[in-house]
């Protein structure tokens, strides 16, 4: 049996870094927590690395789109000032935007 780490995210783009090979992706996302008797939203930010055609489907999308991400975690170290360092990777396998920022919905909805 193969053993798997995944991840799914439903937020809002903050940021786009885009180089020629690897597109770096900070998404939003909100969560609820209590604070005394009140509720508060307490957002997330998540980086999300994407390769290839999803990169495609990211060009159409922009900053404050609700988008659908998921995807793989990957574990990596590295050496920096004699010391190593740990990080966690998470790969994009999917990418839907949701709705657009203004609030309409993205093209992919249109036709349904």
């Amino acid at each position: 049996m193969q053993n798997i780490a995944e991840f799914h995210i439903i937020g809002r783009i903050g940021r786009i870094d885009a180089t020629k090979e690897v597109t770096h992706l900070s998404v939003a996302a909100n969560y609820n927590r209590r604070d005394g008797n009140e509720w508060r939203t307490d957002p997330h930010w998540n980086r999300v690395t994407l390769f290839g055609k999803l990169r495609e489907r990211l060009a159409k999308a922009a900053t404050g789109d609700l988008v659908r991400i998921t995807g793989r975690v990957r574990q990596s170290s590295y050496e920096a000032e004699g010391e190593t360092r740990y990080a966690v990777d998470m790969i994009a396998d999917g990418f839907a935007t949701l709705a657009k920022a203004n609030g309409k919905p993205s093209d992919e909805d249109a036709g349904e």
